[in-house]
């Protein structure tokens, strides 16, 4: 049993109305599920799956909070690639901030684990 939502599967597709992502977490035996639409072009892509994985989370909460994707990037650092995720409570000053390696052919999951690095610490006080 994890002491914290870990990634099961990451869905994306395209349509002629956009793109949409769907992030499925699992927490305590249980599988929760977010979904975000929008922008098709790849650059938009990463909101997408940041957006997706607070709405996973905020599922995993039962709503007990509201998450704010105030910023989704990656970097490089040295030779390897970072994505980094900055992240907001709702009703909370305070900003968090993940990070996780990129990998060229898995990106949409290191964007995952970067919103998750964000909010791991703030959420455990309230699961």
């Amino acid at each position: 049993m994890s002491q914290r939502p870990a990634i099961v599967r990451i869905h994306e597709s395209d349509s002629d109305a956009g793109a949409r992502v769907t992030i499925t977490l699992s927490y305590q035996d249980a599988e929760y599920v977010g979904s975000a639409t929008g922008n098709p072009e790849i650059t938009a892509r990463p909101r997408l799956v940041g957006e997706a994985t607070l709405r996973a989370v905020e599922q995993v909460t039962e709503g007990r909070v509201r998450l704010n994707l105030e910023a989704i990037a990656t970097t490089s650092l040295g030779a390897s690639q970072v994505a980094m995720a900055q992240v907001r409570l709702e009703g909370d000053r305070d900003t968090l901030v993940g990070s996780a390696l990129l990998a060229e052919t898995d990106r949409s999951a290191a964007t995952v684990r970067a919103v998750l690095d964000a909010i791991n610490r703030r959420l455990a006080t309230v699961l």
